[in-house]
């Protein structure tokens, strides 16, 4: 006879009462899923993800048993990183991390599994015990981290959360041990409902937590299977289930394999899962089962493994807990632990924990498990009775919280929030409020309709009762990478370990030392998120350095990322040099992006040998485009480049002479089919023409031939007004087209009725047309000024604010230039305005030509002799004038005499070379 039959039979007869044969069946399983884990040969302790009770009824069983191997649910290569937690500050997670994946889809990458540990949880707690106890072995069964991954559905493993709560994690995937949440929709909107909870942590918190907090290991343990039994039974997730019993038939098979080859008895085991593995029915389950079950080998992706920072909201974000709960929970474990006098196990050396020490007392024997189940089943959950201090103390504390972030908070307020504690208590059947009910009475009687700071009511609940408590990750058990960043920041004086924002004060010229801390943090800031290393004064170009800098720190907050880092490389310039080569060897990577990744290299890395490599990429990427999308990018920074290179090299490398001719033979190719298109804007065209203008006579010396660029801007026939503009202006540039042909072709598009509504496009082309033709500044002044004068207010007021914003984003480098050049054009006063007159409008008189003296020769001496001849001719052409004497002979060239006398050593040796 069973122990459950009892039970089994009067559950069953309830339920045929009431829900028929169903429901009948379903709790007469769980009955028979509770006996079947008591009478496994070994023991199954069931767990909930970071629960107090857990972790209480883990420290009094191990206390009791004292066993020589713990079975943990959790991956099994995780297993040398858990030593490292005695060097951390809990809470952190134990990390594996993948960027260069073998035998996965490469758009998974990088991939990152987490699995966070707290002080209050019942993993912990078993590994403390089995580290810091001679002789006990851990055992970690669940599959490894390659497996979770192989098991993952495509469209599951691509997911990536990027919820700012969950930032220490990031889009890692969680590792959840003990997972209690039902995974019907319904029955959890049922079960708050009649809870009388808004959530599910609070539900567990009364219905599952307070109950289990101060019960037996008996009870504890049937009840948990109990629940877990439950929630599998109404599963309607058929993939997750099959994932989860793909997972309990590995950890069986490697508890068996252990068994069998290190020849431990069951009896001084424990196997440490979540509930739900507990109440398992696949056919592995059990020490006597023979079903066999195939572990697929690990693919070739190359797993890095290390600690990262944690924190109670990061763990609420990625597991789906209440704001606010693991706070809660560490809170209920520091006051259970007060209360019970048990001491719990920690790591020796342990950070952030007080020292405590205690002798194990002797094993106790087993005992058969009787039923508990019944008499916690039937009778009504103890009811604390009401700790006045403990709630007098919070309500004062929250109205002081209030306070201090700008609420009108008050000592009625703090007497309103202890009542209605003690009656949303009542109304959830509880003597004792909890901290959830303390937390909405608060925001009940303190919460404005707006809130004066950042901080809402009930996020001070959440830090009045323990706050976001944030991990941290010591020094020994940092990857290499991250402690060579701290040893080489050292003479900055500062603790980089702190979570606040340092100032870091650099002076480079008094401090030469200073100088590999300053190339370090410019490393930083282009691998770290911005705000971790922000420079406040200082900039890094191209040929310049700051001689002082001024930085804002913030490691201890960024922790996780200086860590991830070192599974990159071993120091900061092989990770540089990695992400720059794997930038320009992306698929998507374009030659903009390239030559990026050159002055990166320049700017940071200081190589020339590495940013030759990048530079000849940009070649082959350049000679592969089809598009013009990303010209204006490309012309800015090889301009930018080659004016380095000029100043400080001695000649130019060779990838930009390939550069030069292949860009020039490139955009030459792409300009009359890219002028036509729709989808290439005027700025694409104008940077097109000033690459070919501005790298014309680099290309030319190559070898390049002109006639290809005359032939391309021939070939060329727009018909948006804009690129019209701007072919005009280059042809002008090619000498194909006079500037006083141009002059004319815009006053006859002012003079005609039909193009003056789309003459303000061509305004723009011409704006754009001075990045490849400067020259041509005075003329778009000159043409601006005709569209203010003669345009109609219909047409320029509502083309007005359109001009603004075009010239602001896509014109603001040219518009120094068109500055400079109305400056020189209008009157620096406004007194001259009245009597200035645009040199564009003025008609100057031809000049008076100067009266030359008259010619003397044969020519002269002829005319003069026979004036009859040129009077006719100047009568029949209407001139009029008079004649005049011939100059003395040799008179009008009286100083070239002069010079050749005194000097006539030139003069002859011309005539002896010509003889």
């Amino acid at each position: 006879m069973s122990t459950f039959d009892p039970l089994r039979e009067q559950l069953a007869q309830a339920a045929r009462e009431f829900g028929g044969d169903t429901v009948s069946g379903i709790l007469s399983g769980m009955v028979n899923d509770v006996d079947r884990a008591l009478r496994e040969e070994l023991e199954i302790f069931p767990v909930c993800h970071h629960s107090p009770a857990s972790a209480l009824a883990m420290v009094r069983r191990l206390r009791e048993k004292q066993p020589k191997v713990i079975y943990l649910e959790l991956c099994e290569d995780l297993r040398p990183l858990l030593t490292e937690l005695r060097n951390c500050r809990l809470p952190v997670a134990v990390q594996a991390f993948a960027t260069d994946l073998d035998g996965f889809p490469k758009a998974w990458a990088p991939l990152s599994v987490v699995a966070p540990i707290t002080e209050a949880s019942a993993e912990y707690q078993a590994i403390s015990y089995a580290l810091e106890t001679p002789g006990v072995e851990l055992v970690l069964v669940d599959r490894s981290t390659d497996h979770v991954f192989q098991w993952a559905p495509k469209e599951e493993a691509q997911k990536s959360p990027k919820e700012e709560e969950a930032g220490l994690h990031g889009d890692a995937v969680g590792v959840e041990i003990g997972d209690l949440r039902p995974r019907f929709a319904e029955l959890e909107e049922h079960l708050l409902h009649h809870g009388k909870v808004r959530h599910w942590s609070e539900w567990w918190d009364q219905y599952v937590e307070q109950p289990l907090s101060g019960a037996d290991y008996d009870t504890y343990r049937q009840v948990m299977v109990l629940i877990g039994s439950l929630f599998r039974r109404l599963n309607p997730d058929g993939h997750r289930l099959s994932v989860d019993e793909d997972r309990e038939r590995y950890m069986w098979t490697r508890m068996r394999e252990h068994l069998a080859t290190s020849g431990a008895d069951p009896a001084d085991c424990l196997y440490v899962c979540g509930a739900f593995h507990a109440a398992s029915h696949v056919e592995q389950f059990g020490l006597r089962s023979t079903e066999p079950f195939e572990i697929t080998p690990r693919t070739n992706t190359k797993w890095l493994y290390g600690l990262i920072p944690s924190s109670h909201s990061a763990i609420e974000a990625q597991f789906g807990l209440a704001s606010g709960s693991v706070s809660i929970a560490a809170a209920t474990w520091a006051k259970a632990v007060t209360r019970s006098g048990l001491i719990p196990f920690q790591l020796a050396g342990q950070k952030g924990t007080r020292k405590r020490s205690a002798k194990l007392p002797p094993p106790k024997p087993a005992i058969a498990a009787a039923d508990k189940l019944t008499g916690f089943l039937s009778r009504p959950p103890a009811l604390d009775e009401l700790d006045q201090s403990e709630l007098l103390g919070w309500c004062v504390d929250i109205v002081r919280l209030a306070r201090r972030n700008g609420y009108l908070a008050s000592t009625a307020d703090a007497i309103a929030v202890f009542e209605t504690s003690i009656l949303l208590a009542g109304i959830r059947n509880r003597a004792r409020p909890t901290p959830y009910d303390f937390q909405d009475a608060a925001v009940t009687c303190i919460e404005k309709d707006v809130v004066p700071g950042r901080r809402d009511v009930r996020r001070l609940c959440e830090i009045l009762l323990g706050g976001d408590r944030v991990g941290e990750v010591g020094y020994d058990a940092l990857p290499p990478l991250a402690r060579n960043v701290y040893d080489r920041l050292e003479p900055l004086g500062l603790d980089l370990t702190k979570r606040t924002i340092q100032r870091a004060l650099l002076d480079l010229n008094a401090d030469p030392e200073l100088v590999p801390c300053s190339d370090l943090l410019w490393m930083l800031r282009y691998l770290l998120p911005h705000d971790a290393v922000r420079p406040i004064m200082g900039e890094r170009r191209l040929g310049e350095r700051s001689i002082q800098e001024s930085w804002d720190l913030s490691f201890g907050k960024h922790q996780r990322s200086i860590i991830e880092l070192g599974y990159e490389g071993v120091t900061i310039e092989q990770v540089m040099e990695q992400r720059l080569r794997r930038k320009v060897r992306d698929p998507k990577a374009t030659a903009a992006d390239a030559l990026a990744a050159v002055e990166d290299a320049m700017l940071y890395l200081g190589s020339k040998r590495f940013a030759d490599e990048l530079g000849a990429r940009a070649v082959e990427l350049l000679a592969t485009e089809r598009s013009v999308d990303d010209a204006p990018e490309v012309l800015r920074r090889i301009r930018r480049l080659m004016a380095y290179y000029r100043t400080n090299e001695p000649e130019l490398p060779a990838w930009c002479e390939e550069f030069a001719t292949a860009g020039y033979a490139h955009y030459c190719t792409l300009l009359p089919t890219a002028v036509v298109d729709d989808d290439t804007g005027v700025r694409q065209v104008a940077a097109m023409l000033g690459f070919l203008f501005s790298m014309e006579s680099l290309a030319l010396a190559l070898g390049c031939d002109r006639a290809q660029l005359e032939l391309a801007v021939q070939q060329s026939h727009p018909e948006a007004p804009a690129k019209v503009a701007v072919l005009w202006a280059a042809r002008t540039q090619l000498g194909l087209l006079t500037q006083a042909e141009l002059r004319r072709r815009c006053d006859e598009l002012l003079a005609n009725p039909l193009v003056v509504p789309s003459f303000p496009q061509y305004i723009m082309g011409f704006v754009q047309a001075i990045e490849p033709v400067p020259a041509l500044s005075g003329f778009v002044v000159e043409v601006i000024s005709k569209a203010f004068g003669r345009l109609p207010d219909n047409v320029l007021l509502p083309w007005l604010p359109r001009l603004i914003t075009t010239l602001r984003d896509q014109a603001g480098e040219l518009m120094p230039a068109l500055v400079r050049e109305a400056g020189r054009t209008f009157p620096g006063s406004l007194a001259a305005v009245d009597a200035w007159t645009p040199p564009w409008s003025a008609r100057p008189a031809p000049p008076k030509a100067a009266s030359a003296p008259p010619a003397s020769g044969p020519v002269a001496e002829l005319l003069l002799g026979h004036p009859a001849a040129c009077d006719a001719v100047a009568a029949l052409l209407g001139c009029e004038g008079e004649w005049r004497a011939p100059a003395a002979a040799g008179a009008e060239h009286r100083e070239a005499r002069a010079l050749l006398a005194e000097h006539p050593e030139s003069a002859l040796a011309v005539a002896a070379l010509l003889a």
